[in-house]
């Protein structure tokens, strides 16, 4: 008979739980993870279009007449509500850039906006900056709104589309961030694209300079994917779980200023997200698509500034009930960041290789998402450790400061609170 262990007094030493269960444990936790990330990959398989510039002659019509002055008197000056050519009902179409502290960084985009001819209306609305961000803007041509004080309870960006959406005249509204780059043809796709439907968001192609920084970056996307499946799914997923774009986003005036959306989600860090679940729980069709041809974006400076600024948002911590937010994790946790770390272990299981496999596969799809695809797109498996700390740490401790100012944290029940109006009126949107 096998004796029991004791200790140097004699008695028996208490029993250690076998670490073979926790690994059994474990290991069904990550096939689970797995089996979530295939399902939500093979969403790509079956995806929307994406949004190509429509050919001369196309929606949203011929040109309307040159220069800001005559754009700005053709405004609404002929359109109706059911498309075609300029003169015989081709939508106006205003383009709303929110702007604090963005000289450096504006001219680009302007220059882009300015240049396409289906824009008939900018408005830049200068949210309270210190440097020249108005003065440039009004050199440009672009129709400046100086930015009344914040409200209490509004976070900034909100609280400026709001202004320049009271003082859009298009019957159509793209909002853009400064460090966004249209190209010809995104405007026209974007119109087109409110045919089907209510809200449209805008997947770029991202400018990312030096290795560090794109493979960070790409990390940091591929969270994104494992979470909420490829960019344009045929089939929207249920309201809580849909993710739009703030970077680049369309919508019919008269339908968002009867929802008051970014009254809505005003006190949101996640505004984007909060707005397109807030109007989706009303019955808005919101449709992600992707936009690479027609849109770049140079977020950030540096990998550090893409460690900071992208990082805050990514958890989607204001806009996501604590269960996701745990299960969300977890996926990324289990099925990225593990077998990376097994890996660099050398101590890799087969379902890590598997999914050390399935995450390159990923990497190689995402090259399309970038300006300049170089070697840290590929390498991008290696920060999945890092990002999955990143994403935890501002999971439980997240950033309130943006641009300066300081804010509460909205909450993820408060993204349909308010008026609910329903969805537009499609018929007449049509």
């Amino acid at each position: 008979m096998k004796a029991e262990a004791t200790t140097t007094t004699g008695k028996p030493a208490p029993r250690r739980p076998r670490a073979g269960a926790a690994a059994r444990v474990l290991a069904v936790a990550q096939a689970v993870a797995a089996v979530v990330v295939l399902a939500r990959l093979a969403r790509g398989r079956r995806r929307l279009p994406p949004l190509t510039a429509p050919a001369p002659g196309e929606f949203p019509g011929d040109a309307p007449p040159g220069g800001v002055a005559g754009r700005a008197a053709w405004i609404g000056g002929g359109t109706t509500s059911g498309g075609g050519k300029p003169g015989a009902g081709s939508p106006g179409i205003s383009v709303v850039i929110p702007a604090r502290d963005e000289e450096r960084r504006l001219g680009p985009c302007l220059r882009a906006v300015l240049a396409d001819p289906a824009v008939t209306e900018v408005i830049v609305v200068d949210d309270e900056s210190s440097d020249g961000t108005a003065r440039l803007a009004a050199a440009y041509g672009a129709t400046v709104v100086r930015g009344r004080p914040l409200p209490e309870g509004w976070v900034g960006k909100q609280w400026a589309l709001h202004q320049g959406l009271e003082e859009a005249h298009g019957e159509i509204v793209v909002t853009l961030d400064a460090d966004t780059r249209p190209r010809p043809g995104l405007f026209g796709a974007l119109a087109a694209a409110l045919a089907e439907h209510d809200l449209v968001s805008a997947g770029p192609r991202f400018v990312c300079d030096g290795l560090a920084e794109q493979a960070l970056h790409a990390s940091f996307l591929a969270t994104l994917v494992y979470r909420f499946g490829p960019i344009g799914p045929p089939v929207p997923p249920p309201p809580h779980r849909v993710v739009a774009n703030g970077q680049c986003l369309a919508f019919r005036r008269e339908a968002m200023r009867r929802a008051d959306g970014f009254a809505r989600v005003r006190g949101h860090m996640t505004d984007d997200v909060a707005l397109a679940r807030a109007l989706a729980a009303d019955g808005w069709r919101v449709g992600f698509l992707d936009a690479g041809g027609l849109l770049e974006v140079d977020m950030h400076e540096s990998a550090a500034e893409a460690w900071r600024e992208w990082g805050r948002s990514l958890p989607l911590r204001d806009v996501t009930r604590p269960a996701w937010q745990a299960a969300d994790l977890a996926v990324v946790w289990l099925a990225a960041a593990l077998p990376a770390l097994r890996l660099a272990a050398g101590r890799p299981t087969r379902l890590d290789l598997a999914l050390l496999a399935v995450r390159l596969l990923l990497a190689t799809a995402l090259r399309r998402s970038y300006a300049r695809p170089g070697a840290g797109v590929l390498l991008s498996f290696l920060l999945d450790p890092a990002t999955a700390v990143r994403l935890t740490q501002a999971t439980l401790r997240p950033v309130r400061t943006w641009r300066s100012r300081a804010y509460g944290l909205g909450r993820a029940d408060a993204v349909t609170c308010g008026a609910r109006p329903g969805p537009p009126d499609r018929t007449a949107a049509r």
